[in-house]
């Protein structure tokens, strides 16, 4: 069977193509766009609310990070739009042909996609921070030393490039449809965006304890040593609770925002290769092939054992 045909399988099973017999064949193929068009607005006019009550504040919002983070946010959509459905798409199509089960599209169906992709979001986020390649791309969405809404637009050009569709393939092979998971993708994208905030307290104690909340979120923005490597949820912040994650915010005194290895200046193309070219310049140093090559999954700050002796 042809990949073209793998293709309309993964369409026809999914009910989309009733849905959106209007809008361009790209569109359905990857709904995330659709979405992310209809909820950029929103951010923006959200955003514009939260300036208007921090603005006085330059510690907490300056205008122009805030346009640039967009900016930053206006080229990860772009780069998704033009080469998601290139390099990854065909592997969802691939994984989905070759499914274990048939899965109609039903509530329950729904609902364990929305979970599913969640969970496997988690992980994929736990490796953002302890793989250094994947790393290399997520440090910009770190990179601001200030936590509000225009933080959470702050993403780098090149994710569609290292793989993270990988981590959705065993989904797609166990018979999720390919474009329900990038609907429910897009969807716990949006959720994040609210957790952005440093308007935000504390909300009533079972939200806390099943959702990712801005309180949750800013631990895990936070570059105090306590907070790195924490809170990694999306939606739901059982995960990090049942897999041992979780740091709670009360008690962590003041939080400072960003990384702990700044880019050197705020450029688009320096924030989006600046820990790439630092990774590929240890991978340089002298030593064995195998040595080099742990840079690529070790943890960032992983050094190989005779730099540390040399200091």
């Amino acid at each position: 069977m042809s990949l073209i045909t793998m293709f309309e399988d993964v369409l026809a099973s999914s009910g989309v193509l009733e849905l959106l017999a209007l809008a361009p064949a790209w569109m359905a193929l990857d709904l995330r766009q659709l979405i992310f068009a209809i909820a950029t607005p929103v951010f923006i006019g959200i955003t514009l609310l939260e300036y208007r009550r921090i603005k006085h504040d330059p510690a907490r919002f300056n205008l122009r990070e805030a346009v640039r983070n967009f900016m930053l946010g206006a080229g990860y959509q772009t780069t998704e739009l033009l080469f998601a459905g290139l390099l990854v798409f065909p592997l969802y199509a691939f994984a989905y042909h070759y499914r274990l089960f048939e899965l109609k599209l039903t509530v329950w169906t729904a609902l364990a996609t929305f979970v599913l992709v969640d969970f496997t979001y988690y992980w994929l986020h736990r490796a953002s921070h302890r793989v250094r390649w994947f790393w290399a791309a997520h440090v910009v969405h770190h990179s601001s030393e200030r936590m509000n809404f225009s933080t959470a637009m702050r993403q780098s050009a090149l994710n569609v490039f290292i793989g993270y569709g990988l981590f959705f393939m065993p989904m797609a092979l166990l018979g999720f449809n390919p474009v329900w998971i990038g609907v429910c993708y897009a969807l716990s994208l949006v959720y994040q965006f609210f957790i952005h905030t440093t308007l935000v307290k504390r909300l009533p104690a079972p939200v806390e304890w099943i959702m990712n909340t801005p309180s949750h979120h800013r631990v895990h923005h936070g570059r105090n040593r306590e907070c790195i490597d924490s809170n990694y949820a999306g939606v739901f912040i059982i995960w990090d609770r049942l897999f041992g994650s979780f740091v709670d915010e009360r008690g962590k005194g003041e939080l400072h925002y960003g990384v702990t290895r700044p880019p050197a200046n705020d450029g688009f193309l320096t924030m989006w290769t600046h820990e790439y070219q630092a990774m590929f310049r240890d991978m340089a140093r002298p030593g064995s092939l195998w040595q080099r090559l742990q840079h690529l999954w070790r943890a960032p700050e992983w050094e190989r054992p005779e730099t540390k002796r040399e200091r």
